[in-house]
């Protein structure tokens, strides 16, 4: 795990080494443990990384070059994340005659480049963003992983072609414009972006399972965009036909495996640890791969209502794993520590869980550790959200339980006004390429509805007639939606955006190496998922009970109350909930959302969002009032974020 960024320009100059530095600085978080830089002004081309040792500990410097010897030395390399099964693949190239630099995993991608082409990709199995470079072709071929777990951005203007980590290593460079793009702000204040989609005008995130193509022509860069894997769902009816055992052991063994390819790391691995079936699955798995203690790592709650801690204690005393609680209370999820979740999640959240998985990597790393196996995927894979229990309740004839929906809707009532809408409605986009507007993206049209009114002329102004929903919509492949399950269809789209867009960015990545942590997904190692998406939707949700094909393959490490019990979406206790949130959040109104604060930012009408916030501080509404707090952490967000970057 690591930071990487570059530029390859024709505007190469004495000035070029020290904006490297800068750019460098900006990522130390990503790898305090070394630098490396190469600079070549011949080509206008400089590579920057940021070191934190995972594998080969005294051997892993990059830029990786290629060697005479085994006919690479054209190709420069630098690699964020982790290539597993790394080992036998090594093996396998040096039959072929190639040789390698270092004992790490990153340079394999080197030596299947030149074996491969671009076809390379298919044999890389992890999370991973790199970027490598071909002198001979004078190309640039960046790559992001299947699901986007690892971060990497890039800019195309007059100036070259930028690429990093993270946006502020390209900001710290005085060539990269930072003009704010008002579209993105509104869908950052509805919380759903479009994939790509950055705060920043020409500034853009490379789409998970793509490439981008860059090669040098004359004094300018021609880019292609290339997808190399998609979750491709099969056609209604012709998921595999399979008995329920087999659904069963096939899930098992993809996830042992999965799992052991994790734990392998030159350094101590450890696990997150909810009172979610994901994470407790995953360190059952564990103990029992390693035959020894796992140590967990699990967030607690000043509410009861949202703590989940005793679930997981449960399942530490089950495995006889090590746990160490972190108890947050509500002051911790606020003041400083939310402005650093903003920082280094370079965009807004609608809860604060982020601040307190940003807390929790802190005193992980504290306690010794740099890795962790995590729990997210499943819900995505295995049909584990309730949004997703609503749309087959109501959109699958042959399930058509709209009684079930509802009960299950009264269950959740506390994440109403969030992730659950309190009432249906729809959007013409969705209408058009679903069939159907999906439950989990509802709330956020609700949320959408609140803060039109909020916003100013000139910033409505400046947005014209832009529609962000069917932004959003429109920017789904409808190949991948056509012919397929209701269920399918949803967990396509959540996929494409949600997933990318939060769980793995300001839910993990972005907030586990804010403190130089690497988290690994298990249940998003693609062998994992494509037997998952070929799973039936019955499998996955069966009798209303979901992941049920996870919780049956899983049974045998988890306790009874937790195989029986339904997805509770993790998140912190919002502001509204607990006097002393309240008293934090109005500190971050005064500071962030002042007269001067909405006068220079533009954004917001004040006396509307004045009443707005005196409204929300009169009301005893539970959902209105969630949804205030979203529309408050992300209006705090939105005007502190251009000031901390």
């Amino acid at each position: 795990m690591c930071g990487i960024a570059g530029l390859w320009s024709p505007h190469y100059d004495d000035q070029t080494k020290a904006h490297t530095e800068k750019m460098a600085d900006t990522l130390y978080h990503r790898g305090p443990d070394g630098r490396g830089f190469l600079h070549d002004p011949e080509n206008g081309l400089a590579m920057i990384h940021t070191r934190l040792s995972i594998i080969g500990l005294n051997s892993g410097t990059q830029p990786i070059h290629g060697r005479e010897d085994d006919g690479t030395a054209h190709l420069k390399l630098t690699v964020n994340g982790e290539f597993y099964d790394y080992k036998r693949i090594r093996g396998l190239l040096r039959t072929d005659g190639y040789w390698f630099n270092t004992r790490s995993d990153s340079e394999i991608a080197m030596k299947l480049y030149d074996k491969h082409g671009l076809d390379f990709v298919h044999h890389l199995r992890g999370e991973f963003a790199f970027a490598l470079f071909d002198e001979a072709k004078q190309q640039l071929i960046i790559v992001r992983d299947r699901f986007g777990i690892r971060p990497l951005y890039y800019h195309k203007g007059d100036k070259g072609f930028f690429w990093a980590s993270e946006i502020k290593a390209m900001l710290a460079h005085p060539d990269v414009p930072r003009n704010v793009c008002p579209k993105a702000q509104l869908h950052q204040m509805m919380q759903v972006m479009v994939p790509g989609m950055t705060l920043f005008e020409d500034i853009h995130a490379l789409k998970p399972g793509h490439m981008l193509i860059v090669s040098r022509k004359g004094d300018d860069f021609e880019v292609e965009e290339r997808r190399y894997w998609d979750a491709e769902f099969p056609l209604d009816g012709q998921h595999d036909d399979l008995s329920d055992e087999e659904h069963i052991e096939n899930v098992r063994r993809a996830l042992v495996e999965s799992i052991t390819l994790r734990l392998e790391a030159d350094v101590p691995v450890a696990c997150y640890l909810s009172g979610g079936i994901d994470s407790c699955s995953i360190i059952g798995m564990a103990a029992a791969i390693q035959q020894s203690p796992v140590k967990a790592f699990t967030i607690s709650f000043d509410d009861d209502r949202y703590d989940e801690a005793h679930i997981a204690t449960e399942m530490a005393e089950m495995v006889g794993a090590d746990q160490d609680i972190l108890k947050l209370k509500a002051t911790d999820l606020y003041g400083e520590n939310f402005e650093k979740a903003v920082y280094y999640s370079e965009r807004t959240f609608y809860n604060t869980l982020g601040v307190a998985k940003m807390l929790m990597s802190e005193h992980v790393r504290k306690v010794g550790y740099k890795v962790v196996i995590t729990g997210e995927g499943s819900d995505e894979l295995f049909g584990g959200y309730a949004q997703f229990k609503a749309d087959y309740f109501l959109h699958d004839p042959a399930y058509a339980q709209t009684a079930a929906g509802e009960d299950m809707k009264k269950r959740n009532a506390i994440f109403s006004g969030s992730v659950l809408a309190e009432k249906q409605i729809s959007h013409p986009a969705f209408e058009e390429v679903m069939g159907f507007t999906p439950s989990w993206i509802q709330p956020w049209m609700l949320v959408l509805e609140r803060v039109k009114p909020l916003l100013s002329d000139e910033f409505k102004a400046r947005l014209g007639d832009y529609d962000p929903v069917a932004a959003i919509a429109y920017s789904l492949d409808r190949s991948m939606l056509d012919g397929r399950h209701v269920l399918d269809k949803v967990q396509y789209s959540w996929i494409k955006t949600m997933l990318e867009g939060q769980i793995l960015n300001w839910g993990g990545d972005r907030v586990d190496m804010a403190n130089s942590l690497e988290s690994r997904p298990a249940f998003l190692d693609h062998h994992v998922a494509e037997l998952a998406l070929r799973i039936p939707p019955h499998v996955r949700i069966r009798d209303g009970i979901e992941k049920w094909v996870v919780r049956e393959a899983m049974k045998h490490v988890l306790p009874e109350v937790l195989y029986k019990r339904e997805k509770f979406a993790f998140m912190a206790p919002p502001a509204h909930t607990d006097a002393e949130k309240t008293a934090e959040i109005n500190k971050l109104i005064e500071k962030w959302l002042s007269s001067e604060e909405i006068a220079e930012h533009g954004i917001f009408d004040e006396a509307k969002l004045r009443q707005s916030i005196e409204d929300y501080r009169k009301s005893d509404d539970h959902a209105q009032n969630t949804r205030k707090d979203i529309i408050l952490n992300h209006a705090i967000a939105l005007h502190a974020i251009d000031e901390l970057l």
